[in-house]
């Protein structure tokens, strides 16, 4: 037995961090595949295709939530416990979830272990990342606890105690991961998300609050609680929570506008309801996944602004995925700069390193590329899809949201193998697998550089 797990620990110890990332998150959801293809996973006990099982463990894993089959009517609580799981493994990160159990056996972590938590929880230097971890580990779970205690007012006496409390805890966990796997389908009918509970300010407020707080990342939580003066936070906090407030606000309004008189959509709900509504849709393109009126009977105008909102999706270091807040902000101020005609890149009194824009520059421009590859291929493969379909579908999967209009059950094989792709490429994050492919002298400093040449643009 020694002899096997040296024999596994020789090649992962020439792996860099970022490779490590890749294969860890790929055998969760492998792991995860295999145990929901087990016939015990299923209402009827019958197995389910492998293809879909790991479509449904590639989504939990990457906290996405699109599905292939309805989570609550096709799945055993068995199913849906291990679904939940790799809800919870894959929101935290396998690596903050290794260190509790460090943390439980007392077990030194080395550095190459800190390494990895420092990729996983993507912070700049290695001081702090164990305390980090712990805290995390405590914010989360005191988080989806006080969020799972609200929802149980309205749940226990709506299902009773036992299902009352399951359903609770699930939507809780499922929400603070920005995750978007609900159990509705037996309470009004398969794919129907939350749709019961349009006019219901307990599960709307709580359920959006929860996604707000994962998605706008464990650091800023962390120094919100510490300083918890404004005037006292420091510049990511304050950049996070100013572009999501202002996205939100931004999406929310247009929404409302459009949708205001749409008898299928707003139209028919009481002005309580439309705020309410036009809010949580907003929200939930922080890549959460979950929605309260049916998404296929919106106008095309607000489907675009949420394949916008959803590409740009969430923070930094947080439950969600997307291209960032920080990296739409960071674009946006470079831009500002160079119109007012200042030579630095400016915000709250503080500078922004010409590092910080060029990596903003390259996330976005590569998740563009990614998006539009992946619309035009699923056009290509999905017959049913029109472009806004197939475009929502992509952007979806590619910044972990989990909402569709499509309809992932109705995909192919091949669409299948793209979007879970997609998932996978939008949790474990595109610079991440680009460094793993990297080879290792693309690290090395640049030795000769070349005159300076003058390009005309604009």
């Amino acid at each position: 037995m020694k002899e096997f797990i040296s024999s596994i620990k020789k090649p992962v110890s020439r792996l860099n961090p970022s490779q490590i990332m890749v294969i860890g998150f790929a055998t969760v959801i492998l792991i995860g595949a295999i145990l929901l293809s087990l016939p015990i996973a299923t209402q009827t006990g019958e197995r389910i295709p492998f293809l879909d099982a790991l479509f449904t463990s590639t989504s939990a894993v990457c906290v996405t939530g699109l599905v292939v089959v309805d989570t609550a009517t096709y799945w055993s609580t068995f199913g849906q416990v291990v679904i939940i799981l790799l809800i919870q493994v894959g929101g935290l990160g396998f690596m903050t979830i290794s260190t509790l159990f460090a943390l439980i056996t007392k077990k030194r972590i080395n550095l190459k272990e800190r390494l990895l938590i420092q990729e996983s929880l993507n912070q700049i230097d290695l001081s702090g990342l164990v305390k980090l971890s712990r805290y995390v580990l405590l914010m989360t779970f005191t988080i989806e606890g006080i969020g799972a205690l609200i929802l149980s007012t309205v749940f226990i006496p709506e299902f009773g105690i036992i299902k009352g409390i399951w359903y609770s805890i699930f939507h809780a966990i499922s929400a603070f991961c920005n995750a978007g796997f609900d159990l509705m389908g037996t309470v009004s009918g398969p794919f129907t998300s939350l749709t019961k509970y349009v006019n219901n300010v307990t599960i709307s407020i709580t359920i959006s609050g929860l996604i707000i707080l994962g998605g706008i990342g464990f650091p800023v939580i962390l120094d919100v609680v510490k300083n918890k003066k404004p005037s006292k936070f420091n510049i990511h906090t304050k950049v996070v929570l100013v572009s999501t407030a202002v996205l939100i606000l931004v999406g929310m309004i247009f929404i409302l506008a459009v949708e205001y008189t749409n008898p299928k959509t707003l139209g028919s709900l009481s002005l309580k309801g439309k705020l309410l509504s036009s809010f949580f849709q907003s929200v939930t393109t922080r890549t959460a996944g979950f929605n309260t009126i049916d998404l296929t009977l919106l106008h095309q105008g607000s489907l675009f602004v949420m394949i916008l909102l959803m590409f740009i999706g969430a923070a930094p270091c947080s439950t969600g995925g997307g291209i960032k807040v920080t990296t739409l902000s960071t674009i946006i101020l470079s831009v500002r700069s160079f119109l007012f005609g200042k030579e630095d890149i400016e915000v709250f009194e503080r500078r922004v390193s010409l590092s910080t824009v060029r990596k903003s520059i390259g996330v976005f421009f590569i998740g563009m590329a990614a998006v539009l590859i992946g619309i035009v291929m699923i056009s290509l493969t999905e017959n049913s899809f029109d472009l806004i379909e197939s475009a929502f579908e992509v952007v979806s999967a590619f910044a972990t949201v989990g909402l569709s209009i499509g309809g992932s059950p109705n995909l192919t094989i091949v669409g299948k193998i793209l979007i879970m792709l997609y998932m996978f490429m939008g949790r474990v994050g595109l610079l991440t697998i680009f460094l793993a492919l990297m080879s290792k002298n693309s690290g090395k400093k640049q030795v000769i550089r070349y005159p300076e040449g003058k390009i005309i643009v604009g």
